[in-house]
């Protein structure tokens, strides 16, 4: 995990996520999951390249099964963008950074 990248769980997500004054891309993943080994080098990538305006957090399903749920994560990686407490977009699986900076730039 990249140092731009922060882990959260069920007791710092309200406060890291919903409560953040930017707009938050958030990865639900597992250890054991490998598309999300594929996707954590892109998720690292774009916290970079978004630092000045996304916040990323990870979030260990395994470890959070109450945001799992919460957030109805039935497949992972779950990569979610939240805007003002709110998940305004999402894509599942692993896909090309492509898509995910499209998902990005249609919220900042």
């Amino acid at each position: 995990m990249s140092d731009k990248v922060y882990a959260v769980n069920e007791s710092t997500f309200s406060q890291e996520v919903l409560s953040s004054d930017k707009p938050v891309l958030v990865d639900f993943w597992a250890a054991w999951c490998g598309p999300c080994r594929m996707v954590s080098p892109i998720i690292d990538q774009l916290a970079g390249e978004y630092a000045e305006k996304v916040k990323v957090v990870k979030v260990n399903v395994d470890e959070n099964t109450e945001l799992a749920s919460q957030y109805d994560i039935m497949s992972i990686p779950s990569v979610f963008l939240f805007k003002d407490g709110k998940k305004v977009d999402g894509l599942i699986g692993a896909r090309p950074k492509q898509m995910f900076e499209s998902m990005i730039n249609k919220h900042v």
